[in-house]
Protein backbone atom coordinates (compact mmCIF):
# COMPACT_ATOMS: atom_id res chain seq x y z
CA UNK A 1 0.00 0.00 0.00
CA UNK A 2 1.16 3.38 -0.72
CA UNK A 3 -0.09 6.93 0.85
CA UNK A 4 0.06 9.93 -0.28
CA UNK A 5 0.22 12.97 1.44
CA UNK A 6 -0.75 16.42 0.12
CA UNK A 7 -0.57 19.88 1.46
CA UNK A 8 -0.31 23.42 -0.67
CA UNK A 9 -3.22 25.27 -2.61
CA UNK A 10 -5.46 27.54 -2.01
CA UNK A 11 -6.64 31.52 -3.24
CA UNK A 12 -4.22 33.45 -5.05
CA UNK A 13 -4.84 36.09 -7.74
CA UNK A 14 -4.21 35.63 -11.38
CA UNK A 15 -0.54 35.64 -12.43
CA UNK A 16 0.44 34.83 -8.92
CA UNK A 17 2.65 31.57 -7.70
CA UNK A 18 1.60 28.71 -5.84
CA UNK A 19 3.47 25.26 -5.07
CA UNK A 20 1.85 21.64 -4.33
CA UNK A 21 3.47 18.57 -2.38
CA UNK A 22 3.24 15.45 -1.96
CA UNK A 23 4.49 13.28 0.13
CA UNK A 24 5.10 8.96 -0.63
CA UNK A 25 5.11 6.45 1.96
CA UNK A 26 4.79 2.79 2.15
CA UNK A 27 5.43 0.72 -0.22
CA UNK A 28 7.46 2.74 -2.52
CA UNK A 29 9.10 0.88 -5.18
CA UNK A 30 11.77 1.88 -8.00
CA UNK A 31 11.06 2.39 -10.78
CA UNK A 32 7.75 4.72 -10.54
CA UNK A 33 6.09 7.22 -12.01
CA UNK A 34 4.60 9.84 -10.49
CA UNK A 35 2.14 13.36 -11.60
CA UNK A 36 -0.12 15.72 -10.84
CA UNK A 37 -3.86 15.44 -12.20
CA UNK A 38 -6.56 18.31 -11.89
CA UNK A 39 -10.43 18.23 -12.13
CA UNK A 40 -12.63 21.20 -12.23
CA UNK A 41 -16.45 21.28 -11.73
CA UNK A 42 -18.43 19.99 -15.44
CA UNK A 43 -15.00 18.94 -16.84
CA UNK A 44 -13.25 15.71 -16.70
CA UNK A 45 -9.67 14.77 -14.56
CA UNK A 46 -7.11 15.57 -16.97
CA UNK A 47 -3.31 15.19 -16.29
CA UNK A 48 -1.53 17.93 -15.65
CA UNK A 49 2.35 16.77 -15.79
CA UNK A 50 4.24 13.11 -14.95
CA UNK A 51 7.82 12.68 -13.97
CA UNK A 52 9.56 9.37 -13.73
CA UNK A 53 12.16 8.20 -10.68
CA UNK A 54 14.95 8.89 -13.27
CA UNK A 55 13.75 12.91 -14.03
CA UNK A 56 12.01 12.33 -17.12
CA UNK A 57 8.85 14.91 -17.49
CA UNK A 58 5.55 15.26 -19.46
CA UNK A 59 3.53 18.33 -19.15
CA UNK A 60 0.11 19.31 -20.88
CA UNK A 61 -0.07 21.73 -23.33
CA UNK A 62 -1.85 24.11 -20.90
CA UNK A 63 0.97 24.30 -18.54
CA UNK A 64 4.01 24.33 -20.59
CA UNK A 65 6.38 27.23 -19.57
CA UNK A 66 4.41 27.98 -16.52
CA UNK A 67 4.77 24.86 -14.37
CA UNK A 68 7.31 22.57 -13.22
CA UNK A 69 6.83 19.35 -11.73
CA UNK A 70 9.87 17.91 -9.77
CA UNK A 71 11.32 15.19 -6.58
CA UNK A 72 13.10 14.42 -4.27
CA UNK A 73 13.86 10.66 -4.53
CA UNK A 74 15.26 10.47 -0.99
CA UNK A 75 12.10 11.32 0.91
CA UNK A 76 9.39 10.80 -2.00
CA UNK A 77 8.28 13.70 -2.38
CA UNK A 78 6.61 15.50 -5.65
CA UNK A 79 6.62 19.12 -5.97
CA UNK A 80 4.12 20.96 -8.39
CA UNK A 81 5.39 24.80 -9.12
CA UNK A 82 2.72 26.69 -10.97
CA UNK A 83 3.80 30.08 -11.88
CA UNK A 84 1.88 32.92 -13.78
CA UNK A 85 -1.82 31.23 -13.04
CA UNK A 86 -4.60 31.84 -14.47
CA UNK A 87 -8.03 31.22 -13.34
CA UNK A 88 -8.47 28.61 -16.15
CA UNK A 89 -5.65 26.40 -14.12
CA UNK A 90 -8.86 26.21 -10.73
CA UNK A 91 -9.34 23.10 -9.85
CA UNK A 92 -8.76 20.83 -7.42
CA UNK A 93 -5.13 18.61 -7.90
CA UNK A 94 -4.67 15.21 -7.15
CA UNK A 95 -1.40 13.84 -6.43
CA UNK A 96 -0.74 10.42 -8.26
CA UNK A 97 1.88 7.27 -7.95
CA UNK A 98 2.15 4.45 -10.23
CA UNK A 99 4.36 1.76 -9.82
CA UNK A 100 6.15 0.17 -12.85
CA UNK A 101 6.63 -3.18 -11.41
CA UNK A 102 3.33 -4.01 -10.47
CA UNK A 103 1.64 -1.86 -12.69
CA UNK A 104 -0.33 -0.34 -9.83
CA UNK A 105 -1.85 3.18 -9.36
CA UNK A 106 -2.65 5.28 -6.24
CA UNK A 107 -4.87 8.63 -5.75
CA UNK A 108 -3.92 10.83 -3.12
CA UNK A 109 -6.90 13.21 -1.45
CA UNK A 110 -7.22 16.60 -3.69
CA UNK A 111 -6.27 20.19 -2.65
CA UNK A 112 -8.12 23.13 -4.15
CA UNK A 113 -6.39 25.50 -6.40
CA UNK A 114 -8.45 28.52 -7.08
CA UNK A 115 -6.85 31.68 -9.12
CA UNK A 116 -9.05 34.73 -9.11
CA UNK A 117 -9.22 37.53 -11.89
Amino acid sequence: QVHLAVAGGGLVQAGESLRVSCAASGSIRIPNTMGWYRQSPGKQRELVATITTGGTTSYADSVKGRFTISRENAVNTLYLQMNSLKPEDTAVYYCYYRDSYYDQGYWGQGTQVTVSS
